[in-house]
């Protein structure tokens, strides 16, 4: 029997729900986007007229999309983070399979009742990490599980977030302040964390962080700067963050412009004078060092694995951007970035260095270009776990990703309590699963 094409609903279209349905629909054979829910009504008619949705399939928020029948097969639900877990219950009731985009929820009693109501109902559930879909991620896990390196005594992992991603979205941006999304290692580290236990693919024991909010504060204000950049600041020809630079006057502000003027603007295709607007009148416009942020700026996790296996993930806005991973083997090293074509390995047998590919470079690795990939193939393989062609262990479905974001909430735990956690004893205390 041939596959299904699958029919699919989207809540909340912004930069995620846009990307993947923008994906969706350079695969007609596989994915037809069928509705809607969107509170923004250009973003909403975007997909509207990309899709051929009509008017009756679309809705301004979720509660009325998912208010009538059942009219497709798969929901994604991309709305901001605290506002995922009402569409998914509601979508796990209503018999739809979910693209769950990360964090699951910034509450562990949430991420918790998910799971078990898609458990009961038999909902498949992806959570978008993305990562593990990617050519550089998965070139190291096959060089793990080859034997290449022996067995790994250690991992270093650092997530750069890159200091203007990190201005735009974790300070000016959605995710700046985690009273109104989620801590910034949970929005932004689920990902690394997944993927660091994927790899080794073994249970994490132990687990301790440390980590601040250091610079980005009012305290390094330039003297003399107003509140927004707009106004005139007396260090705007110095300031890296500029923000009239960044979002108005520099086109090449390192391959972000056209995505941050959308999420800014909240318009499609946003026009010059509403970019003007939302600089005087957004905290886009603002200066990054006044803005409500209160996520940390760097930050360090330490774990140990049942094995004796360590890991340090280091997260840090204070880079151009890009991912680096290090890994310590019993037979050789292997030092890797992902934003090169090939990694080192050094063996300790034959003392030589050896190029191995990592990296697919035609593809680009920002998140305006899809994650190196990642997001194409997360599409790929939602569409064959869906049709029942691939097994549940070999994708990032809800149950070993809950347990992986527990790995998060645990190491925050730490950081704010200058304590180690003993990670089976907080998940039993925590959601008792």
């Amino acid at each position: 029997m041939a596959d299904k094409k699958l029919k699919v609903i989207v809540i909340g279209a912004g930069c995620r729900g846009r990307g993947y349905t923008d994906i969706m629909a350079q695969m007609p054979e596989k994915f037809e986007v069928v509705g809607v829910a969107e509170p923004v009504d250009d973003v909403r008619e975007y997909i509207m007229s990309t899709h051929g949705i009509p008017k009756e399939n679309a809705f301004v928020t979720w509660e009325h999309i998912l208010d009538r029948p059942k009219f497709a097969d798969v929901a994604i639900i991309s709305t901001m983070d605290r506002m995922h877990y009402g569409p998914a219950m509601k979508a796990i009731e209503l018999g739809y399979d979910l693209l769950l985009e990360k964090p699951v929820s910034p509450e562990p009693s949430e991420c918790a009742e998910i799971l078990k109501a898609a458990k009961a109902k038999g909902t498949k559930i992806m959570v978008c990490h993305v990562l593990r879909f990617t050519s550089y991620f998965r070139s190291l896990k096959h060089y793990i599980d080859s034997g290449k390196l022996g067995k790994v005594i250690s991992i270093e992992h650092t997530e750069g977030v890159g200091h203007i991603h990190q201005s735009h979205s974790f300070v000016r941006g959605n995710w700046g302040n985690e009273d109104e999304s989620s801590f910034m290692l949970l929005q932004k580290c689920c990902h690394d964390i997944d993927i660091l236990q994927w790899m080794l693919g073994k249970e994490c024991k132990k687990i301790q962080s440390f980590g601040s909010l250091t610079y980005f504060t009012p305290e390094n204000a330039p003297e003399g700067s107003p509140d927004y950049c707009i106004d005139g600041c007396p260090e705007a020809d110095k300031c890296y963050y500029n923000a009239v630079k960044l979002y108005y006057e520099n086109n090449k502000a390192g391959g972000f412009k056209g995505m941050m003027n959308r999420i800014m603007t909240q318009m499609s295709s946003p026009t010059e004078e509403a970019v003007l607007d939302a600089l005087k009148t957004t905290q886009y416009g603002k200066c990054v060092f006044k803005c409500n942020n209160n996520v940390v700026d760097h930050q360090t996790v330490n774990m140990e694995f049942e094995d004796g296996a360590t890991v340090t993930m280091t997260m840090n806005a204070f880079n151009e951007g890009g991912r680096y991973t290090r890994i310590f083997g019993t037979k050789g090293e292997l030092i890797a970035s992902a934003s090169e074509k090939e990694a080192d390995f050094y063996s300790f047998e034959t003392k030589t260095h050896e190029k191995l590919p990592t990296n697919d470079r035609t593809v680009d690795q920002t998140i305006a270009g899809g994650h190196g990939g990642g997001d194409t193939g997360i599409l790929n393989v939602l569409y064959d776990y869906v049709n029942g062609n691939i097994a549940s262990e070999l994708v990032s479905e809800i149950g070993i990703s809950c347990k992986n974001h527990m790995l998060v909430f645990a190491a925050e735990k730490s950081r704010h309590d200058g304590v180690v956690i003993d990670v089976q004893k907080f998940i039993d205390e925590t959601i008792g699963l």
